[in-house]
């Protein structure tokens, strides 16, 4: 049962309500009026974004930030205005921040609409279509298959009306709905078609936050902001000691007080990671809006992240390798002396015809002297529907396999030789019995085959090939006969599409079925449960899977998946479970989508080691000197040059350029094994370099030039490794700032400004611990590789798997 109890009732659908009911006008229009008055709406205070008020206060009101903003205090009042830079920095960030996600909110807000699902209600004896949050209490809301329950309410009309409560319940049987029946918000049909009258709704409306969750704009449960908040808080931890240290040392130090404040600051501001939260909100948020250009809803933003992780893709064969329409190929008869065309036309004459029994209605128009006295609709669990006509018996179109017997061997055998052939055939049948509920008749004859075909995707292959090169497994889960699917499947190059499974024969047993699924790929004849078991089977085998779906079946599906991907022409219910929406319905969008999510996390992963790096080293720093009592090797506003050059500008290209490497967890695992070794050699190094200057009794603001050469010549360094391998792109990046680096020292001016006088005596030796240092860190970075790699990770998670050009 879901977490949640029902507060009016003792389970979702359980029981019958009784109450004043509304007429089968509808309401009319002074009727709503009065009911909005009252608020009596169905605003459940759901919205596709944050608000602006949200975004200001998460790129503004954050924990480094007040801490910079202490510090930033601090040095207007005792300290020099150059070292107060790193509030420019500060500041230029969050406007970063603010700006990309306003950019992101507008996008998504705009696609949102796009995607709202609506409700067609009765009102004034007319059929209309209003946004869901115009629907109010006694509106008369009408049912069709696919669509979800918008309010709680009480059936007053029903049609075979099957809803699925499985979103609320976890149990996938359809619930057969009769006038009285309670239905509840977050359901949705399945079969048949039906009215309700709403009686709860907005916030009231049981489980009303299911329908409308997966459209939020909030950064989700994700493994790499919970790994950076965890850094960040190993490093918040870490700064309140350092802190207290470095002002004694400072203060002991006897350099006076704005002297000491000023390196207490640049000790502090060291360790800060600026910017890292910022890109990593920047990352996901210009993901989204270039997903939004394709025509890609993004409706969780955590989702991103989980793309990269996809091994497994599930789809169904209509809407992704055909494009979804179907058209009547040809009628087979098997009996001639039936009148098919009239009884074809009768059968398809239907409200809750599916999109095959409409291609039907296409072609044979309905007879007028043929009057319906009952019915059964279709549903993907029967895979067939029935109807009874008064004199005319009752006549059955569906799958064969489903509606014949063994004694119509022949028909079978000839729709199994059709079916090989990559066409979706019907068989039309007859009997003398009448409509038992949703029983299938009995002594049912099968009286013409019906073949239907659909066209193949011109870009299907290569989307199969996409996958196929990156390692991501493809599964072909169909209602259809396994023939038909495999058929098609093998057309675009499925991997075993030649050895198609029935799922009717599939085990029910969780671990047998697994075994299945990680040997085959083409599935036919899987029902709405089966889908399900199959996700969960795959996901027991530790697969990351990604399912795709367009009908009413695959709701629950797509939900229990790891991210759901919805097709935007499908059901409204499957729009609304889905993570993601593919708005214009090409399944060739996907290598678009999946690579996205690949370079988002793998550039957050490269970029999250820079910016640790320099806090490892900065820590390391800190504490050395205030051991030692000696005073701090940086100003504020050195610090800023090493984090403008080395860090802020590549840092923010990094994380946009492509990167094709798919993400694995153990985010933390993997950036601490490479920024910690790393740090503390770029820190001893740097001390190095101070402990030379201060041994020939350099003055302070030599040796503090000397630290700050070194410590860019090494930044500089763990730049080229993250950035590795050296497209013509990075390579430039990497020029310009070595350039910028150069460019320091030649202007007097700029070197008063930044505190720089170079250490003449030590220069040459300045530069070869630099040099050094460099050497250790590639030995180092190389010793960390192959230890990762022995312990069977992906070598250091921060270079590889980008191509070699552009």
């Amino acid at each position: 049962m879901n977490e949640r109890e029902p507060p009016r009732r003792d389970a979702p659908g359980a029981g019958r309500v009784d109450g004043p009911s509304t007429g089968e006008s509808g309401l009319s229009g002074d009727e709503v009026a009065a009911r909005i008055a009252r608020g009596e709406v169905n605003v459940g205070g759901e919205r596709t974004s944050r608000t602006l008020g949200e975004i200001l206060r998460a790129n503004v009101l954050t924990r480094f930030n007040l801490l910079l903003g202490i510090l930033l205090t601090a040095i207007i009042l005792v300290g020099q205005l150059q070292d107060a830079l790193f509030g420019i920095v500060m500041v230029t960030n969050a406007l970063i921040g603010i700006i990309q996600e306003l950019r992101a909110k507008r996008t998504l807000d705009r696609l949102a609409v796009l995607n709202a699902p609506v409700a067609r209600v009765i009102r004034d004896g007319r059929e209309a279509e209003v946004a869901i949050d115009q629907v109010v209490v006694d509106d008369l809301v009408s049912l069709r298959v696919g669509e979800q329950v918008v309010a709680d309410g009480i059936v007053r009309a029903t049609s075979g009306l099957q809803v699925d409560e499985s979103l609320l319940t976890g149990e996938s049987e359809p619930v057969d709905k009769r006038p009285g029946d309670e239905v509840l918000s977050g359901s949705f049909v399945v079969a048949g078609a039906g009215r309700f009258q709403a009686t709860h709704v907005g916030a009231e409306a049981y489980a009303r936050r299911l329908a409308v969750e997966a459209r939020r704009f909030t950064m989700v449960r994700s493994e790499l902001i919970e790994g950076t908040n965890r850094i960040l808080r190993y490093v918040t931890w870490a700064i309140a000691p350092i802190a207290l240290a470095l002002l004694y040392s400072q203060h002991h130090a006897g350099k006076g007080l704005s002297d000491a404040v000023s390196a207490t600051v640049a000790g502090l501001v060291g360790m800060v990671p600026q910017g890292l939260v910022l890109l990593t909100s920047v990352a996901f948020a210009v993901a989204a809006v270039t997903l939004a250009r394709r025509r890609v809803l993004v409706q969780e933003l955590a989702a991103i992240e989980v793309l990269a992780r996809v091994d497994v893709v599930c789809f169904d064969k209509t809407g992704t390798l055909t494009d979804g329409t179907v058209v009547v190929e040809r009628v087979e008869p098997l009996d001639d002396a039936v009148p098919l065309c009239d009884a074809l036309g009768a059968l398809a004459d239907d409200v809750n015809a599916n999109a095959t029994l409409a291609a039907v209605g296409r072609v044979y128009a309905p007879p007028p002297d043929w009057v319906r006295d009952g019915g059964v609709a279709f549903s993907s669990a029967r895979k067939w529907s029935a109807a009874s006509f008064v004199g005319r018996g009752t006549w059955v179109i569906g799958a064969p396999e489903m509606v014949l017997g063994q004694g119509e061997a022949p028909a079978l055998a000839r729709a199994r030789e059709l079916a090989a052939s990559g066409r979706r055939v019907l068989v039309l049948a007859q009997g003398p019995n009448g409509l038992d509920g949703d029983e299938l008749p009995r002594d049912l004859r099968g009286v013409a085959l019906v073949t239907l075909v659909e066209r193949v995707r011109e870009d299907a292959a290569a989307t199969i090939e996409y996958f196929a090169r990156q390692g991501v497994a493809t599964k072909v889960i169909s209602g259809d006969n396994p023939l038909t699917v495999a058929a098609i499947a093998a057309r675009v190059g499925v991997d075993d599409a030649s050895a198609p499974v029935d799922a009717r024969e599939l085990p029910e047993e969780a671990a047998a079925l697994a075994d299945v699924l990680e040997g085959r790929s083409v599935f036919g004849r899987v029902s709405p449960r089966q889908k399900q078991a199959m996700v969960v089977a795959l996901q027991s085998r530790g697969h990351t899977v990604a399912m795709t779906g367009d009908g009413v079946n695959d709701a629950l599906a797509l939900k229990l998946a790891d991210i759901g991907i919805a097709v935007g022409s499908g059901a409204p219910a499957t729009r609304a479970v889905a993570q993601i929406v593919l708005l214009d319905g090409r399944f060739a969008t996907m290598p678009e989508v999946v690579a996205e999510g690949r370079r988002v996390t793998a550039n957050i992963e490269r970029v999250a080691n820079i910016f640790i790096v320099k806090t490892v080293w900065a820590t390391v720093l800190a504490a050395l000197v205030s051991v030692l009592l000696w005073p701090y090797p940086f100003l504020p506003r050195h610090l800023t040059i090493i984090d403008t050059l080395t860090i802020g500008v590549p840092t923010f290209f990094l994380a946009l350029a492509p990167n094709p490497r798919r993400y694995v967890p153990g985010f933390v695992a993997r950036v601490l094994s490479f920024t910690l070794p790393i740090g503390v050699v770029v820190g001893a190094t740097v001390f190095a370099a101070d402990a030379l200057a201060r041994s020939r009794h350099l003055s302070l603001l030599q040796q503090r030039t000397g630290a700050t050469i070194v410590a860019l010549l090494l930044s500089l360094t763990v730049l080229v490794i993250v950035a590795l391998p050296l497209t013509w792109r990075r390579a430039i990046l990497v020029g310009a700032v070595a350039l910028g680096f150069v460019a320091l020292f030649p202007v007097r001016v700029v070197r008063t400004f930044y505190a720089l006088e170079l250490p003449h005596g030590i220069l040459t030796a300045t530069l070869a611990i630099g040099v050094v240092g460099s050497a250790l860190l590639v030995v180092t970075w190389r010793l960390v590789t192959r230890s990762a790699r022995a312990r069977g990770g992906q070598g250091d998670g921060v270079t590889g798997g980008e191509p070699s050009a552009g």
